[in-house]
């Protein structure tokens, strides 16, 4: 991270998944007129190119070159893997499973790292994940770590996959969750867990709407 990018200032959110990190931090970023960073994207995306192409997922050595050698664009709201556009193909469940077995890896955390602090760009960034305040971002100025019921957040998923049109199982969504939120805190790099100085915010009962305006309380108060 060069001098110029340090002074840029960074709202980091991190939570486990389906904690409505990506929904809030996009609302944080149009209202502040920031970049957006979301972290779990190249997770997804590097569990996808190593799909596409046969890697295995115990290779660590291949998932690491795998992640540095990402051909991805992010334009107008569409992400594009290798010129393909695969916003649905990364929401996928299966692929969000192995992204967060892939994110267990040191290589492919270290390949990832440099291209996510890239986004650290003026007038702010506002960066959602699960290491972003203890790890990329350890200077961001304000903290927080957003969670929610695992029960809430199966419900929130299974919501948001049913309107999409995919079928979901509440039971099989919430054993997802529950391992994956596992494997995330006991990860030997990088665990899920809340940053020095990080916000606690419960979003169990809140609306998007309502978690966003609770953030930017926050960094109004951290700015005055």
């Amino acid at each position: 991270m060069n001098d110029n990018a340090s002074t840029v200032p960074v709202i980091a959110i991190d939570g486990p998944t389906a904690s409505g990190k990506g929904t809030v931090a996009h609302g944080v970023a149009e209202a502040l007129g920031w970049q957006v960073l979301d972290s779990g994207a190249l997770y997804r995306l590097t569990a996808l190119a190593a799909t596409r192409r046969g890697v295995d997922e115990t290779d660590e050595a291949a998932l690491g070159q795998v992640a540095l050698g990402l051909d991805v664009l992010f334009s107008s709201g569409r992400i594009y893997l290798d010129g393909d556009d695969v916003c649905e193909a990364i929401r996928q469940e299966a692929i969000g499973n192995l992204a967060s077995r892939v994110a267990a890896l040191p290589a492919v955390r270290a390949a990832l790292l440099a291209r996510q602090r890239a986004f650290r760009q003026p007038p702010g960034l506002v960066a959602d994940g699960r290491d972003m305040g203890s790890v990329v971002f350890p200077d961001a100025a304000l903290k927080v770590f957003l969670v929610a019921d695992v029960e809430a957040r199966a419900e929130r998923r299974c919501k948001q996959l049913i309107e999409k049109g995919i079928s979901a199982n509440l039971a099989d969504l919430l054993r997802d969750m529950r391992e994956r939120d596992a494997r995330d805190a006991n990860r030997q790099v990088a665990p899920l867990a809340p940053a020095e100085g990080a916000v606690e915010l419960d979003s169990s009962r809140l609306s998007a709407r309502q978690t966003i305006q609770a953030i930017l309380d926050l960094w109004k108060a951290r700015a005055r």
